[in-house]
């Protein structure tokens, strides 16, 4: 140990670190990611000492052949985060992809700083300082064996514990931990960006050309053919309706919307019918539901049906945009005839702000199509909450409001969210008075995926979802309408304020296809009136949550019936 050379190990190693760990103290400065990129990048770093130790003679020359590998790929990861202030992604190679030359130039335009260039400069001349600095690692060659099998440990033995401890040791899931590990440190981040990319990509067009194998609705009518309008459906993100004072809750969290509450249609008794994003949307934008949850595969989407019925459609989401988790929501997007996606985030522990949404909204309504469908899905009350508003909106800070059960412990996050669900007032709210000024004939539906346990449930230990372990807060979510005044004196059915005789029935979001297209008028073959919140045939049915793919683990979320986790259901 005494022979190592720790001292030239330290350089070099600096000088490595340095393409990877500057953009991540960068970004875990400004509060664009977390601590973990930075971990991770620091220890993968450490990979590129192997080959100096291995041939010590010709480190200098070794590290500056590699050195200038770094350099020329870690300018894309600074360049993006001076000019965009966030982390480089599969996500962003899908933006870029997707756009044509001319697109791509004039977003650069809109967003190139001047202050690019000196950084650049004064970044490479700093990288050439450590490069000066780094020499030959003169070591005996027990002493070079002993840094290399420290350096084996280091790189290898982490991300194979993880795998081992979940019992999952099989080529696939160790070259994903692999991936996953090395991705933050340069250039791999490049490489697993462009991989998965291509992968998820594929994935995508594949569900694509599925969908368009799929018939269309077969007799479709539209009874407002012809007619300009606007239809705007919102959808949110782990928003639980307990929490909003819409809803009365006993803090001011949705001041803005409680202001306007007598233009809007509120109700009461909506549920989600599973906790998971992807798997909501499979229904939520499908004829598929609990009971049929395979339908999404073979038939229309809502975005289909739309465009069937003569609306442009538009599709503007600030969610991750082409993650493995990501997919199906992408394919999806992908459908509409215009796309903005605004996250371009590696992690959901970052800052994306859903007031980003406003911009291309406004500029969509300024089209020029009479008849326009647009899809604004928010990043809403996603976990971890304090990401989700900016510092302004940071308001609750104590117990004031809260019940007597909360503790020191309950404290910060029931805060952060109850902040994040009054950013989300603010965010829904801007929706609503863009619509109102484009002066259209015009509906908005705003509900959120799924819910979110803020330890609301009786025992108060719990925060989150888990589908295994089911309370109420997980799936119970605001739903509501707002319509411009010119639809109001179209509309013969009034839903709007607090007489709205729909307001409770008990409802889920998997039949939320049959109350769209009630909205919108239309009908075609699969309509069926009892599934729409707002048909006179409404018909009240179970709240069915669970996994479907398990029918007999489905139970009625009010009653409990049919599963021995019953008691747990509050």
């Amino acid at each position: 140990m005494r022979n190592i050379d720790w001292r030239g190990l330290v350089i070099a190693y600096l000088f490595f670190w340095f393409f990877s760990g500057l953009c991540h103290a960068l970004l875990l400065g400004t509060g664009a990611t977390g601590f973990t990129p930075l971990r991770q990048g620091a220890i993968f770093s450490a990979l590129w000492l192997i080959p100096l130790v291995l041939f010590p003679r010709q480190a200098r020359p070794i590290a500056a052949v590699i050195g200038f590998l770094l350099w020329t790929i870690s300018l894309v990861n600074l360049g993006y985060f001076i000019i965009y202030g966030g982390e480089f992604s599969q996500s962003v190679l899908f933006i870029v992809f997707e756009s044509n030359p001319a697109e791509a130039s004039e977003y650069l335009g809109n967003y190139f700083v001047w202050w690019l260039v000196p950084a650049v400069i004064g970044y490479s001349a700093a990288a050439y300082g450590l490069w000066t600095r780094v020499r030959p690692l003169d070591m005996p060659t027990q002493a070079r064996a002993l840094t290399l099998v420290l350096l084996a440990a280091l790189l290898v033995l982490p991300p194979l514990s993880k795998v081992v401890r979940k019992r999952e040791v099989n080529v696939e899931t160790l070259a994903e931990s692999y991936a996953n590990r090395m991705e933050p440190a340069v250039p791999w981040k490049f490489v697993t960006s462009f991989v998965r990319y291509r992968e998820q990509l594929a994935e995508v067009n594949t569900l694509l050309e599925h969908t368009k194998s799929i018939p269309p609705v077969a007799k479709l009518v539209d009874f407002h053919s012809g007619k300009p309008r606007t239809l705007v459906l919102v959808l949110g993100e782990s928003t639980n309706r307990q929490h909003m004072s819409l809803y009365g809750y006993t803090r001011s969290t949705t001041p803005k919307l409680d202001a306007r509450r007598d233009q809007l249609a509120v109700f009461n008794q909506v549920f989600a019918p599973r906790p998971y994003t992807i798997e909501v949307m499979q229904q939520v934008l499908t004829f598929a539901d609990q009971e049929n949850p395979e339908l999404y595969r073979t038939t229309p989407s809502l975005i289909s049906i739309m465009k069937q019925a003569g609306y442009k459609t538009y599709w503007i989401t600030n969610q991750q945009t082409l993650t493995k988790r990501n997919t199906l929501l992408t394919s999806f997007s992908e459908q509409a005839d215009e796309q903005v996606y605004l996250n371009h985030s590696q992690s959901q522990n970052s800052y994306q702000f859903d007031g980003d949404v406003l911009e291309p909204f406004g500029r969509f309504l300024k089209d020029d199509a009479p008849r326009r469908f647009i899809v604004i899905h928010l990043l809403g009350t996603h976990m971890r909450y304090k990401y989700r508003y900016p510092p302004e909106f940071d308001v609750f800070k104590n117990k004031d409001g809260l019940p007597g059960w909360v503790t020191d412990k309950h404290l910060p996050m029931i805060n952060e969210y109850d902040n994040a669900v009054r950013y989300n007032d603010e965010v829904v709210s801007g929706i609503i008075d863009t619509l109102d000024a484009a002066g259209s004939t015009s509906l908005l539906t705003y509900f959120s995926d799924h819910g979110e346990d803020v330890y609301d449930s009786p025992d108060h230990d719990f925060i989150g979802r888990n589908e295994a372990r089911p309370t109420a807060p997980m799936y119970t979510v605001p739903f509501f309408l707002w319509s411009s005044a010119q639809w109001q004196q179209m509309e013969t059915r009034k839903f709007v304020g607090p007489n709205n005789p729909a307001r409770n029935r008990v409802y889920q979001t998997s039949h939320f296809l049959h109350t769209w297209a009630d909205l919108a008028g239309l009908r075609f073959e699969g309509f069926d009136p009892s599934k729409s919140l707002i048909n006179p045939a409404f018909k009240e049915r179970p709240i069915l949550v669970g996994d479907p793919a398990n029918p007999a683990g489905l139970f009625d979320l009010r009653t409990g019936l049919g599963t021995p986790t019953a008691a747990k259901v509050n």
